[in-house]
């Protein structure tokens, strides 16, 4: 049986909830891949290939990036952790429920690396099972973009 004190710290302490995109190889090295992600200003080399009916109001500088995105609106992520060709990890900012998005490059040979995408969202079981399936297919798309960029 469950005390009230067990379901205090239940609604206060709440794991945050992964999604995990699939891993995409991509035929540059890893150190390449990791060059562009991890400073956000390189987005202007293929800011044309972002359509404009899915991202709108994109701004960028090296470390962080805005944009509105339906229906969610206007979205910001920052940089907070980068492993040296590795890991990026970002922050968002004015974001429904808190969570966080980090990017990992992990090195096939020295010239092609696998990459993957993951969410941690802090929601509730019930709101998990709501967002299950717009948080993946999210993921899956910002991985088939990194996977197609110019490196």
């Amino acid at each position: 049986m469950i005390d009230s004190f067990d379901r205090f710290f239940f609604l206060i302490y709440r794991p945050m909830t992964k999604f995990e995109s699939s891993v995409k190889n991509i035929s540059s090295s890893q150190e390449s891949v990791y060059n562009l992600l991890s400073d956000l200003t390189n987005i202007e080399s293929f800011r044309d290939r972002i359509p404009e009916n899915l991202v709108k109001d994109l701004s960028f500088d090296s470390d962080s990036l805005t944009l509105s995105v339906a229906p969610v609106g206007k979205i910001s992520f920052n940089i907070i952790e980068r492993e040296p060709h590795k890991c990026i990890k970002f922050q968002a900012e004015n974001s429904p429920v808190p969570f966080t998005l980090w990017i990992q490059i992990v090195a096939i040979d020295e010239n092609r690396c696998k990459a993957k995408a993951t969410a941690g969202l802090d929601v509730n079981p019930f709101m998990k099972s709501m967002v299950k399936k717009p948080v993946q297919d999210g993921l899956e798309k910002i991985i088939e973009v990194i996977a197609h960029l110019p490196y």
